[in-house]
């Protein structure tokens, strides 16, 4: 088996367990959350199957609505994250992005970070406009929103600081 799809399912594996196990019991201040499963989508390879990677974030997003009981809002937001991806990439990295010779856990560059930081606010703000749905608590959909994306895009920069390969 090619070594890019073991490590990608053990990635979806864990990524999957830790946030139902761990990161769903985490509430900071009673509103804020972390949601580090986007991971998957944000380290899956440039050169990826597209389409694979669709029907994984929307089963990713799907698996975590089934724990946490939130009706599809995390499906739509994987799916519309995973869905944006590569126009991010071209937005952060430019060139690079069309010879695919990016790799998110490298060094943590202005581009990398970038990246990271739209794809997480996106995705945050995709989910809380679709868990909460009015109008009327827009600046809490703001509000948790940003923090909750603050305290995603840390924990994510830590895991993958944590989980990087060691160059010999």
């Amino acid at each position: 088996m090619n070594n890019s799809i073991i490590t990608n399912s053990i990635r979806f594996i864990i990524l999957l367990a830790l946030q139902v196990l761990i990161f769903n019991r985490i509430e900071l201040f009673g509103f804020i959350n972390a949601f580090p499963y986007i991971l998957f989508i944000l380290l899956y390879p440039v050169d990826g199957n597209k389409a694979l990677l669709l029907i994984l974030a929307f089963l990713m997003g799907l698996s975590i609505d089934t724990f946490l009981n939130s009706g599809g809002a995390h499906a739509a937001a994987s799916l519309v994250l995973a869905y944006m991806r590569p126009t991010i990439f071209k937005f952060s990295f430019g060139v690079s992005y069309q010879y695919q010779t990016v790799k998110i856990n490298d060094r943590l560059s202005s581009e990398r970070f970038s990246f990271i930081l739209i794809s997480v606010v996106i995705h945050h703000l995709i989910l809380y406009l679709l868990e909460i749905f009015r109008f009327s608590l827009m600046l809490d959909i703001l509000l948790r929103s940003v923090f909750s994306a603050i305290f995603t895009l840390i924990l994510c920069i830590i895991i993958i600081y944590i989980t990087k390969p060691s160059k010999q």
